[in-house]
């Protein structure tokens, strides 16, 4: 095979198997169909667009009960065969191949010719960080929470409440949609008000990711919209629309605004160890080189867990510097309180974001002091100190009543 080439691999489980014959059908179904069958003519003609099998390393564990033998198959596939856009290439890699049986798609090395049709995020880590003029602290993030059926007063004392909580980041919950009751310009409008009084109290800026939402046709024009109306972020639930929706919209040149990728339907895709798509490359690679400046995925430690180890890969995917783009922030997200904030400074460093619905509304303070209990335990984990001697200090009143509700883990 001559040429650029994207690499996917995958792990294969069969009992029976010879992996080695499996992925030669992979390597030739997946690309020119046949091989054998082709007079020789036609082979020189075809070996261009002929996949290649890479490695197959065969894994039979010492009394392997049934269903436990498998093997990691690494294909290469001609980039002659597809268009440079990211549909093309998974039906290439793993569209027919993934109602194959027992096969789950665990990563894709790009090559630089496809990946060079991708700009990435627009922003990533350093950007936003240049946008709210914060150069090295973890972030924090809150979210809206019970918005559905409330209107435009009730949504902007809410925006305000966690504004003044000291949050450098405010999202709409991802299902909240165009409605009568907050149609997404005026909820724009009154929540970047809400903003600025805030700001006025505590002197930070902050990014409020509206949520981009529907019909495909028009999601450009709705984020030009909002952008119109003073957002300035969007958050977009990419796996509803597809990647090469977030492509589009993150590089239009008028949506100049950071774009936040919730992972909606992700776990319809990652969760089996033996079917769909590994979260590392599903929420990490693909997103980020689809354009998404800030990433959620589902925490190690709170209500909807992803084993750490995975959650550890998703963010060296967001952050590896061998993909030519700009990095994307880390957001570990559901179930986070306060008590948590060492460990996620601890497992993801300091290009984080912390994001929280419930630890910030359901504080028994307040929203406003939720927000304060998060700034206080990010600053003393920073420091070094215990956050139950944080809160024994004067004015961390915020901090112990969120210790004193969830606990903490250091």
């Amino acid at each position: 095979m001559t040429g650029s080439a994207c690499i996917a691999t995958y792990r294969c489980y069969d009992d029976k198997a010879d992996f080695h014959k499996k992925a030669q059908g992979i390597a030739v179904g997946l690309t020119v169909g046949s091989w054998t069958d082709l007079p020789e003519a036609r082979k020189a003609e075809m070996e261009k667009h002929l996949g290649r099998v890479v490695s197959v390393t065969v894994h039979e564990p010492e009394n392997a009960a049934p269903g436990e033998r498998y093997a990691d198959l690494q294909i290469a596939y001609p980039d002659v065969n597809f268009s440079r856009d990211i549909p093309a290439l998974l039906v290439t890699v793993f569209g027919k191949l993934s109602m194959d049986g027992r096969i789950k798609l665990l990563d894709i090395d790009f090559s630089s010719s496809f990946a060079s049709a991708f700009p990435g995020p627009k922003f990533g880590i350093a950007g936003v960080r240049k946008q709210l003029g914060i150069e090295r602290r973890p972030l924090l993030m809150s979210i809206f929470k019970s918005v559905i059926g409330h209107d435009l007063a009730n949504l902007r004392e809410q925006f305000y409440r966690q504004a003044l909580g000291g949050v450098d980041l405010v999202k709409d919950d991802e299902i909240l949609f165009e409605n009568p009751l907050t149609p997404l310009e005026r909820r724009v409008e009154i929540c970047m008000e809400a903003a600025r009084l805030a700001e006025a109290e505590t002197g930070q800026k902050l990014l409020y990711a509206v949520n981009l939402s529907g019909p495909t046709s028009q999601l450009a024009h709705n984020a030009k919209k909002a952008i119109n109306a003073g957002a300035n972020a969007l958050l977009f639930n990419v796996l509803a629309y597809g990647y090469d929706v977030l492509h589009e919209l993150s590089s239009d040149p008028d949506i100049s605004v950071p774009i936040a990728a919730h992972p909606a339907m992700a776990g319809a895709f990652y969760p089996s160890p033996h079917y769909g798509i590994a979260a590392p490359l599903l929420l990490g690679k693909l997103m980020r080189l689809s354009g998404a400046d800030l990433v959620l995925f589902p925490s190690p430690y709170g209500s909807v867990v992803m084993p750490k180890e995975e959650n550890l890969a998703v963010q060296a995917a967001l952050i590896d510097p061998a993909l030519p783009v700009h990095t994307s922030f880390p957001v570990p997200s559901a179930g986070i309180h306060p008590g948590l904030v060492p460990l996620i400074i601890r497992d993801f460093g300091q290009d984080v974001v912390v994001n929280a619905g419930g630890g910030i509304h359901g504080h028994p303070l307040g929203t406003a002091a939720g927000g304060q209990a998060f700034r206080q335990a990010i600053e003393a984990a920073l420091a070094g100190i215990s956050l139950p001697d944080a809160a024994a200090q004067p004015g961390s009143e915020a901090l112990k009543a969120a210790l004193d509700s969830w606990g903490y883990k250091e």
